[in-house]
């Protein structure tokens, strides 16, 4: 048999501890994440489940998605299996290994599983005096090489690589959880801690910021959907908040805004969860963090969901949060994202009463949360193309009152016609020079056709600008303008 394409995995160490019916369903489930993971356009692996162990077979050589499936300690690619004889062992280890051993200090582990004629010190012996001339001597401390034997059965298993797995739990065994993401640094490694312990999940994005923001949430959901969430299919619930942030900013008083916005979005994430049967909600609040994170604020606002709310992160600094955002892979996503859900301009209240909370939020009527939900849209992530993290979010039809307009197009094409209160920049040098501009501000960009200005709005956002291209360009840009709806004053 040809063993180049042939893994070892190892369960994480809480799989073993289940009780032999917990234990199989365990199993069973990372085999088909496992599965979900490393399939291509052949299909699946051939994935053979074992008491302790999975045996991967597969095409493709290296199998690095295994190191981010959850419940998995660790992985050893083997270089050769044998007949589970010491004749056989040492002659094989000895001729794969003579090379990698040369001139580097070594060592040779082995154990056993099932009966034999030899034992596992046997095979550290017979294998180890094979390979000691031409190598820098034996170091069972710290050696450069580790060659290792495992022995299961008849057959032997020969490797000198182990490569550390997620660990946790399968993905899939805990139930399913509905996950506030913000797109920032903290939900995302929150939902991470929840995958981790196999809690599959979905998303709801409460946007308070247009599809730019909408854009850079799709981004974070996507990198926790491909590389983290295999065997499940999480979907992101986009739920337009803006006329829940004009009801709560009517019928509330502006320092309670930040603790009634986080009962309202807990009220969306409900709503979703009764509808997908989910056990509970998943923030990435840690206390003291924002004003809205107080211990005082967070019991205010717990009241609001009627389902279990799970901080995984509540004692976490965020430096931690920042650095195991990076082992994930949405750092420097999250780095650009704006903050949008501080809306307070003044000093937020820090120790809210839930019966003061409740009374704000009273004066609101909260149909204008279930009509959001109602009509939010839902993405499937992993299904998701890279034209569609794109195209979506880059172009728009008509100017917000408070946006800046950038007209890119040469001096005299500008001079010619512009829209009234438009600035003329040249599409070289704004591509160069656009981190000079007001981050807080909102850009919608026009050039001839829409297509320089795409791309120039692309490179705003993924840099953490709000930033558009008109759809049509100049020609769009005179149509609407044409048909009065342009604001006043422009």
């Amino acid at each position: 048999m040809t063993t180049e394409s042939l893994t070892l995995v190892r369960f994480g160490g809480e799989v073993f501890i289940k009780a032999r019916r917990t234990r199989s369903a365990f199993m069973a489930r990372l085999r088909d994440n496992v599965r979900d993971a490393l399939s291509g356009d052949d299909g699946p692996p051939d994935v053979e489940l074992g008491w302790d162990r999975l045996y991967v077979r597969s095409p493709d050589g290296p199998l690095p998605a295994l190191a981010r499936v959850f419940g998995i300690s660790s992985y050893s690619p083997i270089d050769i299996v044998v007949p589970a004889t010491l004749e056989d062992i040492v002659e094989a280890g000895g001729r794969v290994f003579a090379d990698r051993v040369r001139g580097r200090t070594f060592a040779v582990r082995a154990r056993r599983a099932g009966r034999h004629s030899f034992s596992s010190h046997d095979v550290q012996v017979g294998l180890g005096s094979r390979l000691i001339e031409g190598s820098a001597g034996v170091d069972l401390g710290d050696p450069e090489v580790a060659v290792h034997v495992e022995v299961r059965d008849d057959r032997a298993y020969l490797y000198s690589q182990r490569v550390t797995g997620a660990g946790g739990l399968p993905l899939g065994v805990e139930g399913r959880a509905i996950t506030l993401l913000s797109g920032g640094f903290d939900s995302a490694v929150a939902a991470w801690l929840m995958l981790k312990r196999g809690v599959a999940q979905d998303y709801v994005f409460c946007n308070l910021g247009g599809d730019a923001y909408e854009r850079a949430v799709v981004q974070v959901g996507k990198v926790l959907a491909d590389d983290w969430s295999y065997g499940t299919r999480p979907r992101l619930h986009v739920v337009d908040f803006a006329e829940p942030l004009d009801a709560l900013r009517q019928g509330s008083r502006e320092r309670y805004w930040q603790v009634v916005l986080k009962r309202l979005m807990y009220r969306a994430a409900s709503l979703v969860g009764q509808e997908l049967a989910a056990d509970a909600i998943v923030t990435g609040e840690a206390v003291g963090q924002v004003s809205s994170q107080t211990l005082p604020n967070l019991r205010a606002i717990e009241p609001a969901a009627d389902l279990p709310v799970f901080r995984p992160l509540i004692g976490f600094d965020k430096q931690d949060i920042i650095e195991r955002a990076r082992h994930i892979g949405t750092a420097v996503l999250s780095e650009q994202v704006k903050e949008y859900c501080a809306i307070a301009p003044g000093k937020p209240v820090t120790a809210a009463a839930v019966a003061a909370v409740e009374r704000e939020e009273a004066a609101i009527d909260l149909e204008v949360v279930a009509r959001a939900v109602a009509q939010r849209r839902v993405l499937d992530l992993r299904a998701l193309t890279p034209a569609d993290l794109v195209a979506p979010y880059l172009f728009i039809d008509h100017v917000p009152d408070d946006a800046v307009v950038l007209d890119c197009r040469p001096q005299h094409q500008y001079r010619h016609w512009h829209l009234p209160g438009a600035e003329q920049r040249d599409e070289y040098e704004l591509l160069q020079r656009f981190n000079k501009l007001d981050r807080d501000r909102r850009y919608v960009l026009y050039c001839a056709h829409g297509i320089q200005t795409a791309h120039i709005a692309e490179t705003m956002q993924r840099a953490g600008y709000e930033a558009y291209s008109f759809r049509g360009g100049a020609d769009g840009v005179r149509r609407w303008a044409a048909a009065g709806k342009a604001p006043q004053g422009r």
